[in-house]
C-alpha cells in the first residue's frame, strides 16, 4: 500500500470508530478485506491487488478494475459470499472517499455483486438444542457460565459479538430483558425466557465470583483468569458441548441464532417481532427464516401424511 492510500485507510478507519461507531470485529473484517491477510495464505485484499496491477492512485480506480478484481476473485476459487463481503467493504470505503471529496466519481455505482447461491440456514431440531443445553456440568465454575451462556445464546438470538461485549449493568432480571448494542451501535431490547434468567441467576451468584477472583470486570462471562470470554473459546465451548451431546455438524454461536429464529417462527411468532429481537435493519434478512420454517414443515408433513408421501413418492418417479 502506498504512502497516500495508507493514510487515506487509517482516516477511514478512524471514522468507521469514532462516528460510525461500528464493532471492533467489523473494523478488523474491513481491514482484511481491503489490505489483505497474507498470513492466511496469498493475499486477496483489494489494496494488494492494486499493488499487483500497478495502481497506486484511488482515483485510477473504476468500473473495469472492479471487474477485473472480482474476475481475478472468482478464478483464485473465492467463494461468492466471500466476494460480496469485500466489495460490501470497498463500497463502504469508497461512500467514505466520495464524502470527503477524495475521489470525484464513486467506480461502485456501476458495479454490483455477484449473484449469490441462497442456501437455507441450518439450524438444531428441539431435541438437540436440548442436549445441547443440559451437557455442561453445573457443580463447576464453567459448568455454571456454559450453562447459562447457551441458555442465553439460545433464548435471546445474541451474536456473537453482542454476548463477548455484554456487561453487567445490561441485563435485567427482574423483568427478564437485556439491552445489547448490535450492528452500527444500534440499541435493542431482547427477551428470555426462566430457563435462561434462571441460569444466569445461578451463575452469576456462585460460578462468575469464583471465576473473578480477587479482579474487577464488568463482563458478564468470565475465562478462568478472571477476564472476558473472547469469541474464539465461545466457538471452543459450544464444540466441546456439541461432541458431548452426540450432534454431528457443526454448532457455532451463529447456529443458535438461527435455531432462535427458526424455532420462534415454528411456534407461530409474527415476523416483525423477530426481525426486531434479531436486529435486523431490513425485514429481508428475516424473511430467509420464513423459508427454513417451510421447508421444515413441508418435511414434517411429508413424513407424517400417508396419503401425502405416496403421492410425493409418485411425483419423484415421473420425474
Amino acid at each position: 500500500m502506498t504512502n497516500s492510500i495508507q493514510n487515506v485507510f487509517d482516516r477511514y478507519l478512524n471514522y468507521l470508530e469514532a462516528e460510525r461507531g461500528v464493532s471492533p470485529y467489523t473494523v478488523r473484517n474491513y481491514t482484511s478485506d481491503l489490505v489483505g491477510n497474507y498470513a492466511r495464505g496469498e493475499g486477496r485484499g483489494f489494496f494488494q491487488f492494486l499493488k499487483m496491477r500497478k495502481i497506486s492512485s484511488l482515483e485510477e480506480v473504476d468500473s473495469h478494475v472492479l471487474r477485473d478484481y472480482i474476475s481475478w476473485l472468482m478464478g483464485q476459487g473465492v467463494v461468492k459470499s466471500s466476494i460480496a463481503r469485500k466489495l460490501s467493504a470497498i463500497r463502504s470505503f469508497y461512500r467514505y472517499l466520495a464524502r470527503e471529496g477524495i475521489i470525484s466519481n464513486n467506480p461502485l455505482d456501476k458495479t454490483s455483486s455477484p449473484k449469490q447461491d441462497r442456501h437455507l440456514p441450518s439450524f438444531l431440531s428441539v431435541e438437540e438444542t436440548v442436549r445441547l443445553l443440559e451437557a455442561p456440568d453445573l457443580s463447576t465454575p464453567q459448568g455454571q457460565r456454559d450453562r447459562a451462556l447457551l441458555e442465553l445464546l439460545y433464548a435471546s438470538g445474541l451474536r456473537v459479538s453482542e454476548l463477548v461485549n455484554l456487561n453487567l449493568e445490561q441485563l435485567d432480571l427482574d423483568t427478564n430483558e437485556i439491552r445489547v448494542w448490535g450492528k452500527g451501535a444500534k440499541e435493542r431490547v431482547v427477551l428470555i425466557g426462566e430457563p435462561a434468567a434462571r441460569m444466569l441467576s445461578l451463575y452469576l451468584s456462585q460460578g462468575r465470583p469464583q471465576l473473578l477472583g480477587n479482579k474487577k470486570s464488568r463482563a458478564v462471562f468470565l475465562n478462568r483468569y478472571g477476564e472476558r470470554l473472547p469469541a474464539r473459546r465461545i466457538q471452543k465451548i459450544l464444540e466441546k458441548y456439541a461432541a458431548q451431546a452426540n450432534i454431528e455438524r457443526r454448532v457455532h454461536p451463529h447456529l443458535l441464532r438461527h435455531t432462535f429464529a427458526t424455532h420462534l417462527l415454528d411456534g407461530g411468532a409474527d415476523l416483525r417481532v423477530v426481525q426486531e429481537l434479531l436486529g435486523h435493519a431490513q425485514l429481508s434478512s428475516t424473511q430467509v427464516y420464513t423459508h427454513v420454517s417451510q421447508s421444515q414443515a413441508r418435511k414434517i408433513y411429508l413424513a407424517a401424511h400417508p396419503m401425502a408421501r405416496k403421492r410425493d413418492d409418485e411425483a419423484e418417479d415421473e420425474r
